[in-house]
């Protein structure tokens, strides 16, 4: 396993990296619908807000955070470092003229663009001194999961976020789809009456851990990425669901695994069970299993109906009630002609700050779900079921 150099706390200059790419898929292009909603006369200068973006050729979602950053509303400029710079010249193709400039170094571009959110996106051992940097300067701090490698480091920042009275806001994306936004309003009617259990699938393909690259990146390598499959995708829905039910999880306990043989040191298998506080029961299973594609589910049973969401699939979030007066059957809700996910939580985010208002995902539910996963790995690690702390 190639391994790059350690990244000292405090230190604001990445490694030399390759170009090689470790990036998801962008973000869907804006509907007219959602242009609509996100509608802000730009003209008024008092409403726009200078962006900064730390980042570096391996990050996940570089490309798509770009674009993300080039379509919504009220961005006055977005700066970029890379001490690389070899993705300067991709990022002022595609921020267009909200492009102010490049940078090598991190603390030069806090002091020159002086912005008041920053995005960071690297790989993840390098995320906390970028964050650290960000919160220092006086930036609210939107970050790529799972922006470090062992729970003490984000601990850390969360508590540089309070003290500085700044949002530390992890990219938990699938928060802002308006399927989730309607689940949670049926929850919080009790139109499922009481949360009894939940069932989270987040499957994608195994092909990719196939490839030699991948073998050689961070993603592939504990000590840079923090953990495989359960901290990059299973952390989405158990942060989701917490937000769903409105509710901790307390307990936790799986197995995490390299079931595929691949050459890797992080697990392409996790599957966890865990109690919420007030006394509901889960599972997930999150794994690189497919050939190609990816499936997906949240399933929630309630003490009057149920509720099912294959949300990866952008299938009707469905859901039957059997409280009084309730309708009969079946009830649906489409989304299919929603926005990429990532444009609405970046646009969430970007007027909170705007306009003060609640942020996306708040510094102590980012610090809530990390918590969550890093106790399934200790649980693993242990054999013994583990209580996660409150946030």
């Amino acid at each position: 396993m190639t391994q790059s150099p350690s990244y000292p706390s405090g230190c604001l200059r990445f490694p030399k990296i390759s170009r090689r790419s470790c990036l998801s898929e962008s973000a869907a292009v804006l509907t007219a619908s959602v242009f609509s909603r996100f509608a802000v006369a730009e003209s008024d200068n008092e409403k726009l807000i200078n962006i900064g973006l730390i980042t570096e050729p391996s990050a996940s979602h570089r490309s798509g955070y770009l674009d993300v950053l080039a379509s919504c509303s009220g961005v006055r400029s977005v700066s970029v470092v890379d001490p690389t710079e070899d993705t300067i010249d991709d990022a002022k193709r595609r921020l267009g003229d909200r492009f102010n400039r490049g940078f090598r170094d991190v603390q030069q571009m806090l002091a020159t663009a002086r912005p008041e959110l920053t995005v960071v996106t690297t790989e993840g051992h390098n995320a906390p001194a970028a964050v650290t940097a960000a919160l220092q300067a006086g930036c609210h701090v939107l970050t790529e999961k799972p922006s470090c490698t062992k729970l003490e480091q984000f601990e850390q920042l969360a508590r540089l976020a309070e003290q500085k009275k700044r949002h530390v806001m992890l990219a938990m994306a699938t928060r802002s789809s308006g399927a989730i936004k309607k689940a949670k309003q049926l929850i919080a009617d009790g139109v499922i009456g009481k949360p009894y259990s939940v069932h989270l699938l987040w499957v994608a393909d195994q092909t990719r851990l196939t490839k030699p690259a991948y073998h050689q990146s961070w993603l592939a390598d504990r000590e840079r990425a923090g953990g495989g499959k359960l901290i990059y995708h299973g952390v989405h829905y158990l942060d989701v669901i917490q937000h769903l039910l409105d509710e901790p999880i307390r307990e936790i306990n799986g197995f995490t695994q390299n079931v595929g043989g691949q050459p890797i040191e992080v697990e392409d298998s996790a599957v966890v069970s865990f109690r919420f506080a007030k006394g509901a029961t889960g599972t997930l299973n999150a794994g690189y299993y497919l050939g190609s594609g990816k499936q997906s589910a949240i399933r929630i049973w309630g003490s009057h109906g149920w509720l099912k969401l294959e949300h990866i699939e952008r299938h009707p979030l469905r859901w039957r009630s059997t409280r009084p007066g309730a309708p009969e059957g079946i009830q649906e809700f489409d989304y299919a002609d929603e926005s990429g996910w990532y444009e609405l939580f970046f646009q969430d985010a970007i007027n909170s700050i705007r306009r003060g208002s609640p942020p996306p995902i708040t510094t102590r539910e980012s610090l809530r779900v990390l918590r969550t996963v890093f106790s399934a790995y200790k649980a693993v690690e242990t054999g013994r079921t583990q209580t996660v702390e409150p946030a």
